[in-house]
């Protein structure tokens, strides 16, 4: 780092700081803890992972869901919404039936649905299948299996580093 060209930046992360050399992290003229996201950065992230991808959730269904995942990295926030995306996957994959909808295309329903017919998903013609939208419910299941990958003993470590090596 020493050898760097004038006007150049060096930024290094870790998860485990305290796990530097003594000599790497004096070279590092600042030490910058940032914590989890709290509860308006999770929102940001659940927001920009869902992206323009259809759904039918509300503000207010987001917010809940960003209430409820106190603990969460940014990573396992996107975890989250990956496994939210993939449960109308997985409801086509399990389909039995599937009915004709008005406008040609075919949609997963229940065997006793008006116009259900008996069929799996590879029967259904590509280009007619019509994905179910992301719903609230989707993410309940994403939520109810979410599990955070930082520990209270991670976070004492973070804390404790901090103390001792952070900048003000």
């Amino acid at each position: 780092m020493s050898g760097a060209a004038e006007g150049v930046l060096v930024l290094g992360a870790t998860n485990i700081p305290w796990g530097l050399d003594p000599a790497v992290r004096r070279r590092f003229e600042r030490r910058v803890y940032i914590p989890l996201p709290d509860q308006p950065a999770r929102l940001a992230l659940l927001k920009i992972a869902l992206g323009n991808t259809p759904h039918t959730l509300t503000e207010s269904d987001l917010a809940s869901v960003a209430r409820r995942t106190e603990g969460l990295s940014g990573a396992d926030t996107s975890v989250l919404v990956r496994d939210a995306l993939m449960e109308p996957v997985r409801e086509l994959q399990q389909a039995t039936h599937f009915r004709k909808e008005s406008d040609g295309a075919w949609s997963p329903c229940a065997a006793d649905a008006r116009g259900a017919k008996k069929m799996t998903l590879m029967e259904v013609p590509a280009a007619a299948l019509r994905t179910p939208l992301v719903t609230a419910a989707h993410f309940e299941r994403a939520v109810r299996a979410a599990r955070p990958t930082v520990s209270t003993d991670d976070l004492a470590l973070q804390d404790k580093f901090t103390a001792e090596f952070g900048s003000a």
